[in-house]
């Protein structure tokens, strides 16, 4: 095999190539960081369940979770529109593929529900489908959940507030808004003493600068806990916050998100290669783009849309009387209103499952594709892409599946489910 491949420059080029790739990608992560390398080394970007904001438009937080469902709309109706635009007897590729999808899901809901009546299903089932699964897909492509903008500092305290503020006020309401503010920020610094942030200068982190040169955050705002139990005693003195030196010292350095006390940055103990970050620019990776079966949000809405869909597909073929009675039938005695309770119950259960099994599997893959992007860059998700591809189309298959599985036994008479 090897003398093969030596004796043709082609696949010998291919192979040099290759291994080249293969020691960059080594030394240029976070594994050959301990070597000396990490060259391509980049911070992890915040990870989070809540979607984050890309951009303030007005009143409205544009999150980036919403770009890519967007973008998978828009796709979808350009790949639709080039789809039928001209179609013909004899389909290109396009139409022939496209065709193709809507007829196995037109076959699939007639041998599902039964007959020709099954096709009421299909619009949303395979809306869902593709939906999902082109959402799913564009969640993995480079650059998603990796390229971003930097929150500063400033803009990640006022973040966290929000929630340590709702807190304070609901402990001390005798409070002022200002004394509520200024408490909630000591809460968050004594919670949070152990974050670090990213140093950098002008508006981009520079390749190589990696997890592991982070700045913690006592580097960035100066505080003692002296400071922390001093800014307590004058908000419950009912003190001059606005004059207080120390509380209006730590407000200036997160306005400022610059590293102080000339922090220098030495991991190996190396005086000569150590990195001064005194008076850098600070602050976290937040993504511009991100799946959007990746947030909570998106799948519950889609599960929220696939369940009142099978409600009013029930009702629809069954009437009030008769699809009501499969959750409160008051003629067949206690047991029969027991079992309408669980069925109740059983609806509720069918969104939390739906929202939480995409949420769940999408987002575990996310986490997996940064991770082994960090340690290994370049090579390092090529294994892991094709597994994503994988899951995405399963997980939209199986929530399309049992849209048209409920479907189907939601027109059904009661007692006739099995």
């Amino acid at each position: 095999m090897l003398k093969k491949l030596l004796s043709n420059p082609r696949l010998t080029a291919l192979g040099i190539a290759a291994l080249v790739l293969v020691l960059v990608s080594i030394l240029g992560g976070a594994v050959g960081s301990a070597l000396g390398g990490g060259f391509l080394g980049s911070p992890i970007p915040a990870i989070q369940l809540p979607a984050e904001k890309v951009v303030g438009i007005g009143g409205y937080d544009l999150m980036n979770t919403t770009v890519m469902f967007w973008a998978a709309i828009l796709l979808l109706i350009g790949i639709s529109y080039l789809a039928t635009r001209k179609m013909t007897m004899i389909p290109g590729r396009l139409q022939s593929a496209m065709e193709s999808i809507v007829e196995f899901f037109i076959g699939l809901a007639e041998s599902t529900a039964g007959g020709r009546a099954g096709r009421r299903f299909v619009p949303l089932v395979l809306a869902i489908f593709l939906g999902v699964l082109v959402s799913n897909w564009l969640g993995v492509l480079p650059g998603v959940g990796t390229v971003g903008r930097i929150e500063p500092v400033k803009e990640w305290v006022e973040h966290h507030l929000e929630a340590q503020i709702d807190t304070v006020a609901e402990e001390h309401p005798d409070l002022g808004h200002e004394e509520q503010e200024a408490l909630a920020l000591v809460h968050l610094l004594e919670e949070h003493v152990g974050d670090s942030f990213v140093a950098f200068d002008g508006a981009m982190i520079p390749p190589g600068r990696g997890e592991a040169q982070r700045v913690p955050l006592n580097k960035i705002v100066s505080y003692t806990d002296a400071d922390l139990h001093h800014i307590e005693d004058v908000v419950e003195s009912h003190g001059d916050l606005e004059h207080d030196d120390v509380y209006q010292g730590i407000l200036a350095d997160i306005e400022a998100g610059r590293v102080k006390e000339d922090f220098v940055f030495d991991e190996g103990g190396d005086k000569e290669e150590a990195v001064n970050f005194t008076g850098k620019n600070t602050g976290l990776l937040v993504p511009f783009f991100r799946g959007a079966s990746t947030d909570l949000n998106t799948t519950l809405a889609i599960a929220l849309v696939a369940m009142v869909s099978v409600q009013v597909w029930g009702f629809s073929a069954l009437g009030i009387g008769g699809y009501g009675k499969r959750f409160m039938n008051v003629k067949g005695g206690p047991i029969e209103l027991f079992v309408g309770v669980l069925e109740i119950f059983g609806e509720i259960a069918r969104v939390v499952s739906f929202t939480f099994r995409l949420f769940g599997n999408m987002f575990a893959g996310e986490i997996l594709l940064i991770a082994m992007g960090f340690l290994l860059p370049l090579i390092g998700l090529i294994p892991f892409l094709g597994l994503e591809l994988f899951v995405g189309l399963i997980q939209a298959f199986i929530f399309s599946m049992l849209t048209l599985v409920f479907g189907a036994m939601a027109v059904m008479p009661h007692g006739e489910e099995h």
